[in-house]
């Protein structure tokens, strides 16, 4: 039996405990928090979105960076196991819209309940309010940790599991990013990711509030086009937000450093051809010949973004339709299929979900989580340059690779 340190009582680290005890080693968890999983409570709203009931493939489908690196860990700890798991622990689950697992009373602290069940099954040592200030090293092993106050305290192996640095208020400040640089080990250029992001144009602040259904985003970068999706987004006091825009963000987030600004358009009616669209409009207009253009507009579009078509089309606001030429026309057309906006940056770190970038899975053998080169040192979860699309697959990847560090102590 070995004495096993785990740095960090969030997703991963809880299952790296668990995994670890489970193999009747000595744990003890160790949490700067007042409480563990703080981040498990603002996860999907507060409901917690705890893993996607989707298979192994489509699962690492959604894995944006370094996917083949989780083949051993999705295999070993997927989605079945995390949902069985929970439900083992005394929660019960459900599955909604696009495989998202929640736990059925949508409380978040079920599933923090279900894990702290399972550490007392294994007899993890839990200290609350215990701030690890560095890892402890001898003859190029780790040999335990130093927490606040001086004390050392010592062990066999150690898992760092403390997160990234997206919601500093949870806990996640960075901490084993700074370890892991000391100890000579690559970490790969950090950002936010799964984040809102700033715009340029000061007509889009216009529609704050304002929240599309059914439309299409694409992102381009020197013609090429580096998003192009279909689903829902939200305008806001800076920019734009919104699942479409979240999943886009960490798509996105490197060209934007290189570039500053990226052209985005939005299909407003993606379900009509240019043509179709043209059709449908040209009847509108001749139903409607001496009405106001802003008025007829209002039955193609949300009525916030009327104005801001009109002051785009450069028209008086009394500008009729009789008045309006073909020529104006094809603009509106072009304007309803490709709405422009300038992406101008990425929201800051305490408005992301995840980290984009970390500890660089170069360093770390796949099938344990262990670190290739210190021996007694293991990483999971966040900390890792490791981050996948909203829907439950960042807290998987956090169940995975926790209980694969732990299990393979």
């Amino acid at each position: 039996m070995s004495k096993v340190i785990v740095v960090g009582g969030g997703a991963a680290g809880m299952m790296a405990a668990y995994g670890a005890g489970l193999c009747g080693h000595s744990v003890t968890l160790l949490e700067k928090n007042e409480k563990l999983g703080k981040k498990i409570y603002i996860t999907g709203k507060g409901r917690c979105n705890f893993t996607n009931a989707c298979s192994e493939e489509d699962f690492l489908k959604n894995v944006v960076s370094n996917p083949k690196f989780l083949f051993s860990a999705i295999y070993t700890f997927n989605s079945d196991a995390m949902i069985d798991f929970i439900e083992a622990h005394g929660t019960e689950t459900k599955v909604e819209r696009g495989n998202r697992a929640f736990p059925a009373s949508d409380h978040a602290s079920d599933i923090t309940k279900a894990l702290k069940k399972a550490l007392d099954e294994v007899n993890v040592d839990v200290r609350l309010n215990t701030e690890v200030k560095c890892v402890l090293f001898a003859d190029d092993q780790a040999v335990g940790v130093e927490i606040e106050g001086g004390k050392e305290l010592n062990s066999d192996h150690v898992i760092i599991c403390t997160g990234g640095l997206s919601y500093a208020t949870t806990g996640s400040t960075g901490d084993g990013l700074k370890w892991a640089k000391q100890m000579g080990l690559n970490v790969t250029k950090t950002r936010p990711a799964l984040v809102p992001l700033n715009v340029k144009e000061a007509y889009v602040p216009k529609m704050q509030g304002l929240a599309l259904k059914n439309v299409k985003l694409s992102i381009n970068y020197g013609g090429k086009k580096l998003y192009d999706e279909f689903g829902e987004m939200l305008f806001t006091h800076f920019g734009v937000s919104g699942p479409l825009v979240l999943s886009a963000s960490s798509i996105i987030g490197s060209f934007l450093e290189k570039t500053g600004t990226l052209d985005a358009t939005i299909d407003l009616k993606p379900a009509l051809s240019y043509d179709e669209l043209d059709a449908r409009i040209l009847r509108d207009f001749n139903d409607n010949m001496n009405k106001r253009l802003s008025s007829v507009l209002r039955g193609l579009l949300p009525s916030s973004m009327v104005p801001v078509f009109i002051e785009i089309m450069d028209f008086d606001d009394d500008r009729q339709i009789n008045s309006v030429t073909k020529e104006e026309r094809a603009e509106l057309i072009k304007l309803l299929k490709a709405f422009p906006f300038t992406i101008s940056g990425l929201r800051e770190y305490k408005e992301a979900i995840v980290t984009q970038g970390g500890v660089s899975v170069k360093n770390i053998d796949p099938s344990t989580m262990k670190c290739k080169n210190i021996n007694g040192l293991s990483f999971a979860g966040e900390v890792l340059d490791l981050d996948a699309f909203t829907g439950g697959f960042n807290l998987q990847i956090a169940w995975a690779t926790g209980y694969l560090a732990g299990l393979s102590i």
